[in-house]
């Protein structure tokens, strides 16, 4: 089973796919997809806030963060790590559960990554919010390094996420019943 989501004006067919035994989602993966990257970037851009730095979420939204990062001219930008790195000076550490990975996870920022954020306008990307955790704890980590969230956008807004006004997105992606129908 597909779903045909119209992103900005660019289609793609999403494959269905089982979180419990009542609710199925739309699988959208950017990696690899370059032309959906490029055009997500530049609606997204159109639609921007002013900031200083963008910050995504690991893993994921990379593929976006960059594109923006490219398309915008910027030299520098900024991952939540998943976890604690060897190069790591010292860390601002959140704990975050997300509907895809059904387990707690933590997002880690750098301590000189976070000196670099102090002051500055954050704008912070995923790739789908669905409950929105991963951008609660991303927000979470630019506050206890100092920065300001400047705006916080994503390509798509899974169910209820969509009606979210503080979330800047392209388009809603809904969720899905076991034979395929959209939940009400």
């Amino acid at each position: 089973m597909t779903y045909e989501i119209d992103i900005a004006g660019l289609k793609r067919d999403l494959p269905l796919c089982k979180v419990t035994d009542d609710l199925y989602i739309g699988a959208f993966v950017m990696f690899g997809d370059v032309e959906v990257t490029v055009h997500s970037a530049t609606e997204l851009l159109k639609r921007a806030p002013e900031y200083d730095y963008l910050i995504a979420p690991e893993a994921k939204a990379i593929p976006l963060l960059y594109e923006m990062a490219r398309q915008s001219g910027a030299d520098k930008y900024f991952v939540a790590r998943k976890g604690v790195k060897a190069y790591m000076s010292g860390s601002f550490e959140v704990n975050v559960k997300s509907i895809t990975t059904m387990h707690v996870q933590k997002l880690v920022l750098d301590a000189a990554d976070a000196e670099m954020i102090r002051g500055k306008r954050m704008l912070i990307l995923d790739d789908v919010i669905s409950t929105g955790e991963s951008i609660r704890a991303t927000e979470e980590l630019v506050k206890a390094a100092g920065g300001i969230v400047a705006g916080k956008m994503a390509v798509l807004a899974e169910g209820e996420a969509y009606d979210r006004d503080d979330i800047i997105v392209l388009g809603k992606l809904p969720l899905f019943n076991p034979d395929g129908s959209v939940k009400e």
